[in-house]
């Protein structure tokens, strides 16, 4: 007997398009998430942190943090434990990538996944996520000055990064923040069909396991304000996340099996489940404010404006990724905290190095270990690209007008002048751009359509499953894969 037709596990960024998507084509669904459930943005219970998309919130973080990987010190691995996911809790830059990215995908054997066969989807979910461009006296002087300073460099002013075709250049970036409003997919996809009657969602409650019968999804054992239960579907999708679906799968019995028996976990199918883990490896310079950019910015406070952490953007190209040809490899950006602090924010977007993640033990309130790898390839080809994006950096930091809105450079400061310096800055100092992928990847975890291998019933839908980070950040790229699967569930063949 089964409750549902599906179950939904995960209400963040890709489970909310998942559930609607199966409630517009007549399906019983239940949407379970462990965070809380604030319901329609129109309802108006939603904290005021959440809502406002000039700075990232902390509230409803899952607390994920760095081990071994990176000694000495701790780095969190920011996830939001809330219906939305990180699309409530992001920065809200929109940025596709580049069609190569896809077209990756797809010459892996991964059909239905080219830039061509995606783009319709960019565009929809752009228009549903409600991806604005700022208004010119919207900008504020830190953000405006860097773009202006982008120029002077020679970089094109080019407003591009909702396209798949843009190269190199500098812009101010679109935003799916419409009325300063962090719009997350939550009220997107899920606040038009709340009021159907075969949608159910279930929040603060933890997925356990699936429960395989047979080689086949039954449903899932979760973990609620009741305490536990079990619940039955014919269709269970895992849109739990890059950390939270492979740590769900392999609870299931469903992952690498040496690992899976030494945890006294039954070992149902054999699948390199939580390796492939990578993220954009990246790097922060932080800057001491001038006088120009304080009194700069009071003008532009006291015109009622507000200023928000990121607008200025640009995408810069390795000395590596020149040579082979390719089109942008960097992004870099200015970033203002709500407590003054100044950075420029880089990030290297083709990284070669792979990480895994891996269980402690079977108990779902164990945070898996996370290993992502960061600079590990050996002919350090991540490392070198990332340090050529800190010497952009600096440049953006020495041309004006951007340069009269700093005082001096912070980190990694003075005693890192030369180019060995920066390596070993950069390798103590990297940081991740809250893009992880990978850990569910389709053509070895999954096929091309989501389907878990060796298991009916059983999909996955979300980051996890890129086999290859984007050149993006990956919020509007993660709604694309999940409406991607939703379609192939909703209308096979």
């Amino acid at each position: 007997m089964t409750d549902y037709d599906a179950i939904v596990c995960g209400g963040g960024t890709a489970g909310p398009v998942v559930a609607s998507r199966l409630v517009e084509a007549g399906r019983s669904v239940l949407l379970i998430e462990a965070g809380p459930d604030y319901g329609a943005f129109a309802e108006g219970r939603w904290p005021a942190d959440m809502l406002d998309a000039r700075t990232i919130p902390v509230s409803h973080d899952w607390g994920y943090t760095s081990g071994d990987e990176l000694p000495a010190r701790s780095l969190a691995y920011e996830r939001a434990r809330v219906i939305g996911g990180c699309s409530a809790h992001n920065g809200c830059t929109v940025s596709w990538g580049h069609r190569d990215d896809y077209d990756g995908w797809a010459a892996r054997g991964l059909e239905g996944w080219s830039a061509d066969d995606l783009f319709p989807l960019f565009d929809e979910t752009s228009t549903r996520m409600r991806v604005r461009r700022f208004a010119n006296d919207e900008v504020a002087p830190f953000h405006r000055g860097f773009v202006e300073a982008g120029v002077a460099m020679g970089l094109a002013e080019a407003d591009d990064l909702d396209t798949l075709d843009g190269g190199m250049g500098v812009c101010v970036e679109p935003s799916n923040s419409p009325d300063g409003v962090r719009w997350n997919a939550a009220f997107a996809y899920l606040d038009p069909v709340r009021d159907r009657a075969h949608l159910t969602v279930r929040g603060d409650t933890t997925v356990d396991r699936v429960i395989v019968e047979g080689g086949r999804a039954v449903g899932v054992r979760a973990i609620g304000p009741l305490g536990e239960v079990e619940i039955h579907a014919g269709l269970v999708v895992v849109c739990a996340g890059v950390y939270g679906s492979p740590a769900i799968l392999m609870r299931s019995g469903i992952g690498p099996a040496d690992e899976l028996r030494a945890l006294d976990i039954d070992a149902i199918v054999d699948l390199p489940v939580g390796r492939n883990l990578h993220d954009h490896p990246s790097f922060e310079l932080t800057f001491a404010p001038s006088e120009e950019l304080a009194r700069r910015t009071a003008e532009f406070e006291a015109a009622g404006h507000v200023v928000p952490d990121e607008q200025g953007f640009a995408k810069g190209e390795s000395g590596r990724a020149q040579a082979a040809g390719e089109p942008f490899d960097l992004h870099v950006f200015p970033e203002i905290s709500m407590d003054g602090h100044l950075g420029v924010f880089v990030a290297m977007l083709t990284p070669r190095a792979r990480g895994a993640l891996t269980l402690r033990d079977a108990d779902p309130a164990s945070a898996p270990r996370l290993d992502h790898a960061f600079l590990s390839d050996p002919d350090h080809h991540d490392l070198e690209a990332l340090v050529d994006g800190v010497e952009l950096a600096r440049a953006f930091a020495a041309t004006e007008p951007f340069a009269s809105l700093l005082d001096r450079e912070l980190e990694p400061g003075p005693d890192a002048p030369a180019r060995h310096d920066l390596r070993d800055a950069v390798r103590a100092g990297v940081i991740h751009y809250w893009h992880p992928v990978g850990t569910c990847a389709m053509g070895s975890v999954t096929d091309a359509d989501g389907h878990v291998q060796g298991v009916d019933g059983l999909v996955v839908a979300d980051a996890s499953v890129m086999p290859v980070t984007p050149r993006a950040t990956t919020n509007i790229p993660t709604v694309v894969v999940a409406e991607r699967i939703a379609r192939a569930l909703t209308y096979p063949g």
